[in-house]
């Protein structure tokens, strides 16, 4: 069985992207349901030393349709000024996010298999091929974010678990 790089990545993203959709959602409920207000959220960090859940949130975001846009484009870089959002502006902003993905066809997606793509940060240029951008630096770091996301709201006392981290899986049907 052969892998297709629309296979290997498109799936995932959509599962992170939507288990991260839902666990918004749950921190939502749960701040109504303290009588707080759901933005309280947005600074809050699991360390002084870590960025708060407006980057995790924006960073999940930037590593799935922006990092398809850097291969498409052959260029990728850390976003520019982060947009000032509310909490129902991430809400917003992560069904966009899942709804641009989805619709991404697998035909463009398996086109840009060994393009050449480069990450810039500053003077830093690192080359990479589609895949290898893909898979050891853009998945990595929605895991990460999505994780580190799935965690702040966990330690605010979110009811969450494992299967809200995990989303939608990708069962076998039929």
């Amino acid at each position: 069985m052969s892998l297709s790089l629309y296979d290997a990545i498109i799936p995932a993203y959509s599962q992170i992207l939507g288990s991260t959709k839902s666990v918004l959602e749950k921190g939502a409920q749960h701040c109504k349901s303290k009588g707080k207000s759901p933005d309280e959220l947005l600074d809050e960090c699991i360390h002084s030393d870590m960025l708060p859940l407006t980057f995790q949130l924006h960073s999940v975001m930037h590593h799935t349709l922006g990092a398809l846009e850097g291969v498409r484009t052959g260029e990728f870089g850390p976003p520019g000024q982060l947009e000032k959002l509310d909490y129902a502006g991430f809400q917003e902003k992560i069904e966009n996010t899942i709804n641009t993905v989805g619709a991404m066809k697998a035909e463009q997606v398996d086109s840009w298999a060994g393009k050449p793509v480069v990450f810039k940060l500053g003077e830093t240029q690192i080359p990479f091929t589609a895949e290898g951008f893909l898979f050891s630096f853009s998945k990595p770091n929605v895991y990460f974010h999505a994780t580190t996301a799935y965690n702040i709201l966990r330690m605010k006392g979110v009811p969450l678990g494992k299967r809200d981290f995990l989303g939608q899986l990708q069962v076998k049907t039929g």
